[in-house]
């Protein structure tokens, strides 16, 4: 009987998966099944208890008041000005259109619920002008997918908010930590871009250099949507407001701008962007009650313990250690998606990375780097299917075509894993060694 209560909510998961029913209603119903299971062991209404318990942080209260600042973004031009900013930056150069896209992603942040949400939100826009302007359609969806993932490591990311809570780490300092791994990322992104725009004559946007009164003036428009993250930084940094607290900042600096500032937005708009905001955020939150009963089953059976101890075994190293673990998430996230693998891997992997005396922050970086990057991995990546979905098409046209930016996105993930200064290096300038925000 032990061993039915160990492997079948794991294998009913796998079956729901396979089904393609979402991941939340197949995290739940695994999870119910094992209070099913163990109804003589503990009352059923434990499933309800901790399903509730997922939503029992205050951590969390950012990250429906940031998926709200996204929407009022959207809803107020906010987004429009950014897309003309990274059209004056790079707008000359060869590849133009992909090239605004990894710039767009790099300046919007992380200001939606998810990558999957970015990379539906890029190939709607630029994705198909690329195509109209005879740019190859797998081409397009592969940098809309790529892009998004940039959007998970520039603050004030989701995936950091919801790593934070789980890991008990600083939010602050993985705000932080996120900024470099996410540039580098960006630039990684456009040097491949550049090549194979020259390859294939992809022609810039317009044919000269952006002047410097043009530059200002794409600058100024956009500089509200800009501050953003150097708000949250800052005011977490001199002690103004907390993470958490940020958020509420946010929202009502961007609804000043939107309101009083740009003037594109009307308050009679604000309930239905409220709506949106709402259905979004819920959607997160379903995610984290389900993974939060699925989380109680893996530790009841101590599934966490077990994959510890197997892959503590392996090696004593701890970057040999931090490489094999990337080895075993890009597999896992290419059939889990991102938010979930990370609410589900998280608890599973921190008593092994605490024990190889990794940084917590470090550690959250790279997880989160190498989880978005699964989403654009054939076979069943998430970004790859939305971006492939809207521009309709083929895998196998996409699989073609996303192996130069797997290529560079794999290098530098390794770069990130075995030198955790360039992660560590800005939160230690910004908080201390120590310190906690």
């Amino acid at each position: 009987m032990s061993s039915l209560h160990l492997w079948l909510p794991a294998i009913l998961m796998l079956v729901l998966l396979a089904l393609q029913t979402p991941i939340t209603w197949s995290m739940a119903i695994a999870a119910l099944g094992f209070f099913v299971l163990n109804i003589g062991e503990m009352p059923l209404a434990n499933f309800a208890q901790q399903m509730a318990e997922g939503t029992e942080s205050v951590s969390l209260l950012a990250l429906p008041l940031f998926v709200l600042a996204g929407c009022i973004m959207n809803a107020s031009g906010i987004t429009r000005r950014l897309l003309n900013l990274a059209e004056v930056l790079v707008g000359h150069m060869t590849g133009a259109l992909a090239q605004m896209c990894t710039v767009l992603a790099t300046l919007l942040g992380g200001l939606t619920a998810s990558a999957n949400a970015d990379a539906a939100m890029l190939a709607k826009t630029i994705g198909t002008q690329m195509v109209a302007r005879g740019y190859s359609a797998p081409f397009a969806a592969v940098i809309t997918s790529s892009a998004a993932i940039i959007t998970a490591l520039i603050p004030p990311s989701i995936g950091l908010i919801i790593y934070g809570f789980l890991a008990e780490a600083s939010i602050g300092r993985l705000f932080a930590a996120g900024i470099v791994p996410g540039l580098l990322l960006a630039a990684a992104l456009m040097f491949t871009t550049h090549v194979l725009a020259i390859k294939r004559k992809y022609t810039p946007q317009r044919a000269t250099r952006a002047s410097a009164r043009e530059l200002g003036h794409a600058l100024l428009d956009g500089l509200w949507a800009l501050s953003i993250p150097v708000v949250i930084i800052l005011g977490t940094r001199y002690g103004i407001f907390t993470t958490t607290e940020s958020g509420a900042v946010v929202v009502l600096y961007v609804l000043l701008v939107a309101i009083f500032g740009y003037r594109e937005m009307k308050l009679r708009q604000l309930p239905e962007v409220l709506a949106e905001s709402v259905r979004d955020s819920a959607s997160v939150m379903m995610m984290i009650c389900a993974a939060s009963a699925f989380g109680f089953y893996l530790s009841w059976e101590q599934v966490p313990q077990a994959m510890s101890g197997w892959l503590a075994g392996t090696t004593k190293d701890p970057i040999m250690l931090l490489l094999l673990i990337n080895l075993v998430l890009i597999v896992l996230g290419t059939a889990i998606e991102g938010s979930a693998a990370l609410i589900i891997l998280t608890p599973m992997l921190l008593p092994l990375i605490e024990g190889a005396h990794i940084d917590k922050v470090h550690f959250g970086i790279v997880l989160i780097t190498n989880l978005t990057i699964a989403g654009i991995t054939p076979p069943v990546g998430g970004l790859m299917y939305i971006s492939s979905q809207a521009l309709k098409v083929k895998m196998g046209d996409y699989s073609r075509e996303v192996m130069p930016y797997l290529a560079v996105m794999m290098i530098l993930l390794v770069i990130l894993s075995v030198f955790p200064q360039l992660s560590l290096w800005l939160p230690n300038a910004l908080y201390g060694t120590s310190a906690v925000q």
